[in-house]
């Protein structure tokens, strides 16, 4: 016998997930995890998410539920679940950026939300980071609008353009900015020895190192990177130290069962030339730096947004390891970030603590999202 629960499946930025009401879910919160592992297909030891609605790689093994604000300054409160692939788990420790993306034009799609032309501003409380985050949805018709001329890199075409604005981003699962308060650490590896690294979490944690301190040149493509000997295994070697450092694990053993998600670790370069995916050349001159973020194990095959959000952060923060690749250009503006589908703008605002440490105001970045399908998914 098979429940059937109400779904929509939908494309946020560079990413696909399920979103659920939060009233069609079980009661029991310990539930939901067997309802989102059967309806994206999780575990599948042969990596294909077969006998469920997954795609077989993170980006496209996501699940948000949405309902009712319990945050006086939003609209709605939006919970991110990243579903394992090979793995029985569902990981909570963390936000996504491009589903993000995607929870406006499903609230106002949803009637969660009065629908107000040409524009309507959802107020979003993330749950997972209790962040707030303000979508600005472009409204036809009465429904939120997919057609428009703004194009994102790694998604074919183009749609209505989405703004997102997240507020106060820094300290969004460590509680501080800097979680170890310095702008760089150098972390003992086993097998690596000593590697710089600058931890910073805003919007989610971040570990970032030098792709020449790991004998690479940060334009390579990701199949290459997941293929290469020896490459993975370090950079979830270096991920591990961080995650110890930063307190979200006691032993690099905890830190991959705990949480393959949260940090994630990126690897950054000076710019550089490159070919995309698509086979597109990115110019030196286009892109502030060049970026590969690996995503529970994989590199990721655009950039993850939170990712790209926390980036721009702490390219604004003096001393980090991106801020001295940024400083190379001399960028003001949105830092360009070339990732392996193209380039990604994002703005940061950064000031001054009356402490004098660092202090995120907000994050702004701007996505498309569609509704693909909805209707109802079958759990066993």
């Amino acid at each position: 016998m098979q429940r059937r629960i109400r779904a929509v499946f939908v494309r946020g930025g560079t990413s696909r997930a399920l979103v659920f009401h939060h009233r069609d879910l079980p009661g029991d919160r310990a539930a939901w995890d067997t309802v989102f592992l059967a309806a994206l297909g999780s575990p599948d030891p042969h990596e294909r998410q077969l006998n469920g609605l997954g795609g077989g790689i993170s980006s496209l093994s996501k699940v948000a539920v949405v309902g009712p604000s319990t945050h006086t300054d939003a609209d709605v409160d939006y919970t991110f679940g990243q579903v394992e692939v090979t793995r029985p788990a569902v990981d909570y420790r963390g936000n996504c950026g491009n589903i993000s993306s995607a929870i406006g034009p499903f609230a106002i799609d949803e009637a969660l939300v009065a629908a107000r032309e040409p524009i309507t501003v959802v107020r979003i409380h993330n749950t997972n980071t209790r962040k707030l985050i303000h979508a600005h949805v472009p409204v036809e018709a009465g429904e939120a609008a997919v057609r428009g001329d703004f194009a994102l890199d790694g998604v074919p075409g183009t749609g209505a353009r989405i703004a997102l604005d997240f507020l106060d981003p820094g300290g969004a699962v460590t509680g501080r900015l800097l979680p170890t308060g310095r702008a760089q650490d150098a972390l003992e590896v086993p097998g690596l020895g000593t590697i710089t690294a600058s931890l910073v979490d805003a919007t989610n944690p971040m570990v970032f190192v030098r792709a020449k301190d790991l004998g690479l040149d940060g334009t390579e493509r990701p199949e290459d990177l997941d293929a290469r000997p020896g490459v993975p295994a370090r950079l979830e070697a270096i991920r591990a130290a961080a995650a110890i450092r930063m307190g979200l694990a006691q032993t690099p053993e905890e830190a991959g069962r705990a949480s393959a998600a949260v940090p994630k670790i990126a690897i950054l370069a000076p710019p550089a030339g490159y070919r995309t995916r698509a086979g597109d050349t990115v110019e030196p001159h286009a892109v502030d730096l060049v970026a590969r973020i690996v995503s529970m194990g994989k590199v990721h095959r655009a950039f993850a947004l939170t990712g790209a959000m926390c980036l721009a952060v702490a390219a604004r923060i003096p001393g980090t390891v991106a801020h001295e690749v940024v400083a190379l250009t001399g960028a003001a503006g949105d830092v360009r970030i070339g990732h392996p589908s193209g380039i990604l703008p994002v703005a940061a605002a950064v000031k001054r603590g009356s402490d004098g440490a660092p202090v995120a105001q907000t994050v702004t970045v701007y996505r498309t999202a569609r509704r693909l399908m909805e209707g109802f998914v079958r759990v066993p």
